[in-house]
């Protein structure tokens, strides 16, 4: 056996000085060099011994981590209501969107390509007749041969107060252009919340409140409605995009 150790550390892979590595000829060789009483003896004790190691090693307790389980996801459930109900909580909950957006805005591009439905695939834009805060009404009838932005909001929606001030600015700046917008709130409490927003922020162009069929149909805010000259739906928006797309779609329809 030791003649036998030393051959192969020899001549390893049948490598010499100065030639290749020829495995077939190292196995040939070594196959050779052989006696017949050099036979594979498996050490089974040892074998035993690792098969008793690995089965008596620990493993993790299933029905403790189940349990573990549901006490976390019911943790998470109360955490979820209390974050809805809780004053304090919507409070920084709406400082994290508007944060969100924020960061979001940074990111977008400078620059936008408008976003609307192409001219022969709009639809003629579903009439409403609202009272704004004067008692005016406002009537999309009465808009027609202007652009209209229909926006949809709330005093307590964080994307909604990151809109309103674009929209503030693109009334100043568009309106002599043909831009009229309402902003529609959807406040359950209606005036008693609108009024006292409006007092703090005031708002250039109109402000009505929601019907309840508006109400029915709306799930989630802000949602805003672009609706051309020609009193079609150019684009119904939902959520927040970045300020330079609505702007380049405002600008789009006013050519």
């Amino acid at each position: 056996m030791d003649s036998n150790n030393k051959f192969a550390n020899n001549n390893a892979l049948g490598r010499t000085a100065g030639t290749a590595p020829d495995s077939s000829k190292w196995v040939e060789e070594r196959l050779a060099f052989l006696t017949p009483h050099e036979t594979w003896s498996p050490d089974v004790h040892c074998a035993q011994s690792r098969l008793r190691e690995e089965l008596a090693a620990p493993r993790p307790h299933w029905s403790r981590m189940i349990g573990w389980s549901a006490v976390l996801g019911a943790a998470s459930l109360i955490i979820a209501v209390a974050l809805t109900s809780a004053p304090a909580p919507r409070v920084l909950a709406q400082r994290c969107i508007d944060c969100s957006v924020a960061i979001w805005q940074s990111i977008a591009p400078s620059a936008a390509v408008a976003n609307l439905y192409p001219v022969d695939q709009r639809h003629p834009a579903e009439g409403f007749e609202l009272k704004d805060a004067n008692g005016t009404f406002v009537r999309l009838s009465d808009l027609k041969g202007k652009v209209v932005v229909v926006n949809f909001w709330a005093t307590w929606c964080g994307g909604c107060q990151t809109e309103i001030p674009w929209f503030v600015e693109f009334y100043n700046k568009y309106k002599d252009a043909g831009l009229e917008i309402v902003g529609v709130s959807l406040d359950e409490d209606g005036w008693k919340s609108v009024r006292p927003y409006l007092a703090q922020k005031p708002i250039p162009y109109h402000i009505a409140l929601a019907n309840d069929a508006m109400r029915d149909k709306l799930t989630t805010l802000p949602v805003t409605i672009l609706i051309d000259r020609g009193g079609r739906t150019a684009l119904t928006q939902l959520g927040v995009p970045a300020k330079v797309t609505y702007q380049a779609d405002i600008e789009a329809l006013l050519k």
